[in-house]
């Protein structure tokens, strides 16, 4: 069997920015020890297959590790393959999700997204958190579907160096980092070791859990937001009525055929 695949960097304004992503479009669904096997030899953070459904792309996405909720850097990037090789003319695409339905629409330069907004609530901190971030003060501790530690300042940030065996030990899916920006209005960065993404370059579905607390932190519903990793990537967030919109780029950097 062959298998058309495309591989796009996301949040990207250039190649070997921002977060890779594998998109596999399929004719239909193939079991799903199959799709695993396939993200697991792809060894991003995470592969993305879709199936038309009608009017909708049913989506999913597969870590090397698993299958996860919500991804927002592989959506962009299958919103892009559509758009750009697979001749989808209208303006906005819809996914059925684990997530409910999920829009991107096309924009001059780049796309939007159109994701559910996930506010995070404080909480006491794990006990392995800070030892596994190496952190021994910070503003606040918060859960989501991760945690999100909020330090003081950008440079605190940039100065993390996890141990990532401690942090695959918590009982969320991974731990998000944070401050203030010097040049945006917030920055991250983003650990997922229990799904063998020690560091994911730039993280969407981060963003519908950061975007509502830096919204009301901030006073204003319309932010810039800078990934700090190595790779780095920025995303524009708009929050609305539950919903976040995230814009960002993609761009192409491999396609091709796999054999199975």
């Amino acid at each position: 069997m062959k298998l058309d695949i495309f591989q796009v960097d996301a949040f990207a304004s250039a190649v070997f920015e921002g977060n890779p992503a594998a998109v596999c479009p399929l004719p239909s669904w193939l079991p799903d020890d199959l799709l695993q096997k396939i993200a697991e030899e792809n060894n991003l953070s995470e592969t993305a297959f879709f199936v038309s459904a009608e009017n909708t792309y049913q989506l999913r996405w597969f870590t090397p590790k698993g299958e996860v909720d919500l991804c927002g850097h592989a959506t962009l990037a299958t919103a892009h393959v559509l758009f750009t090789h697979l001749g989808f003319h209208d303006q906005t695409v819809q996914f059925q999700t684990r997530s409910g339905l999920l829009s991107v629409t096309k924009l001059p330069e780049g796309y939007s997204m159109d994701f559910p907004a996930t506010p995070p609530h404080p909480v006491d901190p794990p006990e392995n958190i800070l030892v596994g971030l190496g952190v021994s003060s910070v503003e606040a501790v918060l859960a989501g579907f991760d945690y999100l530690v909020v330090l003081s300042h950008e440079s605190e940030v940039k100065a993390v160096s996890p141990d990532f065996e401690k942090l695959a030990q918590l009982d969320l899916r991974g731990v998000v980092v944070t401050a203030r920006g010097d040049s945006v209005d917030f920055v991250s960065r983003c650990f997922y070791p229990k799904l063998r993404v020690n560091e994911d370059p730039v993280t969407g579905s981060a963003h519908c859990q950061l975007a509502p607390y830096w919204c009301e932190r901030l006073d204003k519903n319309k932010l810039t937001a800078q990934q700090l990793s190595e790779r780095t990537g920025k995303i524009k967030c708009t929050l609305v009525e539950g919903r976040v919109i995230l814009e960002g780029n993609a761009v192409d950097y491999l396609q091709g055929q796999i054999s199975i």
